[in-house]
């Protein structure tokens, strides 16, 4: 796995932060019973999440070696860092999208925070796997 540089290793950090306010905004919006601004808190939470993580892909976990997410018989360490982080990725965008099409197709407020507990736990366990585990190589 490549080392981070501090720049980068900021840059992500600090995206995860922000990433944090944005799903904290949609849950203040949807506990208040607000549909169109959980549905606009949602959507600016789940497009920076997938900039965010095709960033991170991009640029820090190695793709797997025969492309696929399914544990190889012979992984590495790193290799199972990297595919259990982007394994994460994919399950973080699914609820973040399944949250927006509840909003934005029938504003259906019960049913995303019913959801959102899910995302919000598995979104705090990833962040703080990855900035121990990768962004500091701890």
């Amino acid at each position: 796995m490549p080392a981070v540089d501090a720049a980068l290793r900021n840059r992500l950090a600090d995206e995860h932060r922000l990433l944090d306010e944005r799903f904290g905004g949609f849950l203040a919006a949807a506990s208040g019973g607000d549909a169109a601004a959980a549905a606009e808190a949602i959507r600016a939470f789940d497009d920076g999440l997938r900039r965010h993580t095709a960033l991170e892909e991009e640029t820090i976990l190695p793709p797997p070696p025969d492309g696929r997410l399914a544990a190889a018989a012979d992984e590495t360490p790193p290799q199972r860092l990297s595919r259990e982080l982007r394994l994460e990725h994919v399950q973080i965008r699914e609820l973040s999208a399944m949250i927006r099409r509840l909003l934005e197709e029938r504003a259906d407020l019960s049913g995303a925070l019913r959801l959102a507990g899910n995302l919000a736990r598995r979104w705090d366990a990833h962040t703080t796997r990855e900035e121990r585990e990768l962004l500091t190589g701890s």
